[in-house]
Order: C-alpha cells, then sequence, then structure tokens
C-alpha cells in the first residue's frame, strides 16, 4: 500500500499543446492559474505533471511506438478486429506516414507532460517538488527526441503568450538540456528506495542520465551511432553510484514478477521510478497489459488482440522464469492458487490455456468447440480458424483479482537490472571504471537469478538478447535495435526498411500548422 497521500487533479494539458494560440487555451490557463480563491496549489500541479505519464507509457502510445515497431510485439487485425484503417499494421511494418493517430496522440500527450512539469516551477513550489517536476519534464524531452529526433518546450515568455510557438530543441542541445536540469535538479530530489519508487528521485534522476549518455551519439547520427568514450565514463560511473546507495538487488529466483505485482511498491527490490496506481486514489490504465493480450474466455476476459513473434520467444530457454511461471501472490484469489491449480499465470501464454476456476481446458468463442491454443504461428492478418488463437501472448503484470476496479501494478519505467545492463554495454562500448570481468559477473548475476546458465563472455549481440529477454514489454526495444544497429533489418511479418528514414518518426501532420517552428523530418 502507497504511504504517499496525493491529491487527484485533471490537467487538460493535451488541450494546451495541441494548439498554440485559441482562446479556448487561454481561458483553460487562467481558470487553471486562479483555482480556487486565487491560490494555486503546486502540489496538485505536482500531481497532474506525474498522472500525465499513465496514458502514453502504461501500454499505449508511447509504449506502442517502442514494442509494437519491433520484434517482440505486433498487434495483428483479427478479421475485422485490430484493424483501424491499417494504424497499427504500419507501425510493425515501418509503413506509417504523418498521418498516424498513435504517433500524434504521442506527440499531444509528451507535450502534456512537458507543459504540466513546468507549469509547477510558475507557483512557487518547494525545492523538492521543483527537482521533481524538472526530473518529469527531462523524462518527456528525452522520449520526445528518441521518437521524433526533436522537442518542443514552452518557457519564459511563451509560457504567458500562446501567441509565440514553443521553441524546438534538436538533440545535441535537448541532451545538453536535460544533462542540465537533471544535474541541477539531483540534491533537490530524495534519496529513493524500492517503496517509494512513484516519487521521482535521485537514483531515477541518474538512470535517465545513464540513458542519456548511452544514447547520446545515437540519436545525433541514428545510420552510425558512435559512443563517446568520456560518455561511456559517465553511465558506468553512474551506475556504479545507483549501486554504492544498497537499496537495490536483482531479484531472487522466482521473484522476477514481484517486480510488476499489485503490491510491487512493497515487494520488489529493483523498481528505481514507477508510475503510481492505486485504486480508489488515483493511477492510470494498466489493465490494458491484461486487456490487449487476454481472449475473451479467459478470466477476466480481454480484447484479444496482441501477441510477440515465435524468434522472440525462442530466445527464452525453458528454464527462464521471465518466460513463464505460475506466481504465487496476494492478490490472486482464484482457484488456480487456492486449489491449488497452479496454472501458468504471468509470462508469455502459448499452447492451451485453462480455466482458472475449474482447471478444464479453455475453449474459444468462435468456433466455441475449437480448443484454446496460443500458437506459434501468426500473420499481422489473422482469418479464419486462428482468427482468436494466432500468436503468443505475454503479461508481465499479474492480474490483481482482489480489486474490483483499477489495478494496484505501479507501471515500471526505471529496474536496476536496466542500470547494470547499461553499465555492461558501456564497458563493451570502451567505458572505464569496471573492467569486462566485472560486468560479466552482473549480468551472470541477473541469468542465474532467473534460471538459466552463466556464460563465459560477453559480446554486443549477446548483450542486447539479454535485455531483449529481461526488458521485454517494458518499452525499450525499438531504442535498444537502434543503437545496436538492427531497426532497420527484416523479422517476422517485417521486411527490412528500404529507407532509413524509419529511424525517426515523422512530426505528426496535425501539429506543424500549428508550430511553425517544427519541420517535418527528412523523408515524410
Amino acid at each position: 500500500m502507497k504511504s504517499r497521500s496525493i491529491i487527484y487533479t485533471t490537467i487538460l494539458g493535451a488541450l494546451v499543446l495541441s494548439a498554440s494560440c485559441t482562446k479556448l487555451n487561454e481561458e483553460f490557463r487562467g481558470e487553471l492559474e486562479e483555482g480556487s480563491g486565487g491560490v494555486v496549489d503546486p502540489a496538485a500541479l505536482l500531481t497532474s505533471a506525474y498522472s500525465a505519464f499513465n496514458t502514453p507509457y502504461q501500454q499505449e502510445q508511447r509504449w506502442v511506438l517502442q514494442e509494437i515497431s519491433t520484434d517482440a510485439a505486433m498487434a495483428p487485425t483479427r478479421g475485422g478486429d485490430w484493424d483501424d484503417n491499417g494504424m497499427h499494421r504500419s507501425i510493425h511494418l515501418h509503413t506509417w506516414n504523418a498521418d498516424n493517430g498513435y504517433m500524434n496522440n504521442t506527440f499531444v500527450s509528451l507535450g502534456t507532460l512537458v507543459f504540466n512539469a513546468t507549469n509547477v516551477l510558475r507557483f512557487n513550489p518547494s525545492e523538492q517538488q521543483k527537482a521533481e517536476a524538472r526530473f518529469i519534464r527531462a523524462l518527456a524531452i528525452f522520449d520526445f527526441v528518441d521518437l521524433f529526433g526533436v522537442a518542443p518546450i514552452r518557457e519564459g515568455t511563451s509560457l504567458d503568450d500562446y501567441k509565440i510557438p514553443p521553441r524546438v530543441m534538436q538533440p545535441a542541445e535537448a541532451m545538453d538540456y536535460i544533462i542540465k536540469e537533471l544535474t541541477e535538479a539531483l540534491p533537490g530530489l530524495p534519496a529513493g528506495e524500492p517503496t517509494s519508487a512513484y516519487v521521482a528521485n535521485k537514483n531515477a534522476a541518474k538512470t535517465l542520465l545513464m540513458k542519456v549518455y548511452l544514447n547520446k551519439g545515437t540519436f545525433q547520427n541514428r545510420q552510425a551511432p558512435t559512443f563517446d568514450a568520456a560518455d561511456m565514463n559517465r553511465v558506468v560511473a553512474l551506475a556504479k553510484e545507483i549501486t554504492a546507495t544498497a537499496k537495490y538487488s536483482v531479484s531472487p529466483s522466482g521473484r522476477y514478477f514481484d517486480n510488476f505485482a499489485p503490491d510491487n511498491d512493497s515487494k520488489s527490490t529493483e523498481n528505481i521510478f514507477t508510475l503510481y496506481n492505486q485504486n480508489g486514489v488515483r493511477g492510470g490504465n494498466v489493465d490494458r497489459t491484461w486487456n490487449t493480450i487476454a481472449h475473451y474466455n479467459m478470466n477476466p476476459g480481454g480484447w484479444n488482440g496482441w501477441c510477440t513473434l515465435s524468434d522472440y520467444y525462442d530466445k527464452f530457454g525453458a528454464t527462464d522464469e521471465r518466460r513463464g511461471i505460475y506466481y504465487n501472490y496476494p492478490a490472486d484469489t482464484t482457484s488456480n492458487k487456492s486449489k491449488a491449480f497452479h496454472r501458468q499465470n504471468v509470462g508469455f501464454f502459448a499452447g492451451q490455456q485453462y480455466n482458472w476456476t475449474t482447471n478444464q481446458p479453455l475453449m474459444a468463442r468462435n468456433p466455441s468447440n475449437a480448443p484454446l491454443v496460443f500458437t506459434r504461428e501468426v500473420t499481422i492478418r489473422t482469418s479464419g480458424a486462428t482468427l482468436e488463437t494466432a500468436g503468443i501472448r505475454p503479461l508481465k503484470y499479474a492480474f490483481d483479482y482482489a480489486s474490483n476496479g483499477q489495478r494496484n501494478n505501479d507501471w515500471v519505467v526505471f529496474r536496476y537490472s536496466d542500470v547494470l545492463l547499461m553499465q555492461a554495454e558501456a564497458v563493451l562500448r570502451g567505458g572505464t571504471g569496471s573492467t569486462p570481468a566485472e560486468v560479466l559477473v552482473l549480468v551472470n548475476k541477473i541469468r542465474d537469478n532467473r534460471g538459466i546458465n552463466a556464460v563465459g563472455g560477453l559480446t554486443l549481440d549477446l548483450l542486447l538478447d539479454e535485455r531483449a529477454r529481461e526488458l521485454y514489454w517494458e518499452g525499450w526495444r525499438r531504442q535498444d535495435l537502434i543503437r545496436f544497429g538492427k531497426f532497420l533489418q527484416a523479422w517476422q511479418e517485417k521486411a527490412a526498411d528500404p529507407d532509413p528514414k524509419t529511424l525517426v518518426y515523422p512530426i505528426p501532420s496535425q501539429q506543424i500548422p500549428v508550430n511553425p517552428n517544427l519541420k517535418q523530418n527528412p523523408g515524410y
């Protein structure tokens, strides 16, 4: 149970970003700033800034662009379902254009984050509130550059006059901006630990700095990423600083899914920064992690949609707990636990599925006499007998049966295992401060705790596969593939990209008319 009491306030920041000079924006801003009795509560504004993460991150928008564009995830069209004028297919196939709804929605949501965080700074926040807001803004700017190659921001006079369009930072300027913001914010941030990971903290800021230094050369030249030795040294040093706090450890054998459980705020040993979800208090759409993959006849029923590809699934060995286990956790109130059926309830669902009340095999809905067997084979357009069954379905966030409504699993943004894997990668890319032998021990610790054999040495290809296993469906796969030079390659249901323009998404066509400082990315 979360210990921090936070008032939930909804801020319609999307309205503020999506149009740059309308009367609606001016009226909205006036209402927001005057508040009740002319007093503006920076704590409420900060809560709104945190809450603005929910839509782009929790298996929506940003997540879709980062995962469904890769070999890790696909949203196949199932008959007439999941068609949406090809919006999902184009993301997996890399055939998108500037009119794709996911891209515009993500752009608006990230802009809302930037605006809401900046707005906190205008109303005399405490030093900690100011530092938290600067962290939130820095993370949103990082995502902007990662996805779209630029970062629009309102500051100074443009916050007071919406006729002034947001300025637009290019990658080098944006990375310098983030580094400066986080460096200045660090003293004001709390120390942080897994039980309060939903509050921006020093280790979250250091983890974001690691990602900035690791990706800085990639963002400036995606076709030929560079890795400056000084930047890699900073990645290693920051990782060691996080480890030196002794607040985090790789989750022990059998407890990988503690990091994503309904009570992950109290039991995770790894979570560094998460998004707050508590039933009846505030939170986001973490239930999409179940709804997007579950068949209608599962408990609870879902939308029978998204899946992974068999080549990705095959990266996991049979003993790797990340591939799927029966996970015993308090919020499981089903017979699967109480009657000790112990059917797999997390990980990758493949093959015959079972009713967790009766322990009998589940059947499909149409035809109802067909066993519900999730198959390895899946095409981007499915039909016929496999319409409901094609594709292996991943689930990391164990369903919260004890809650009647919104699930309580905090959404994971940064984890300690990612810190260790980034440290190892930086060493392989020329960083000093740790030796190859030292980081091999770190990677093998992760592997051992997940139930797979140690390796005798590290290569970049091996490390990329380890990141695929450890961080699947956490929203980092696209960024990893680009940094490792593999995003343009062919994989199941996607041909090799004929044009490197897809290394960055287009600026949404709806955004360019409202901000003349935005220029379309090359090739679109």
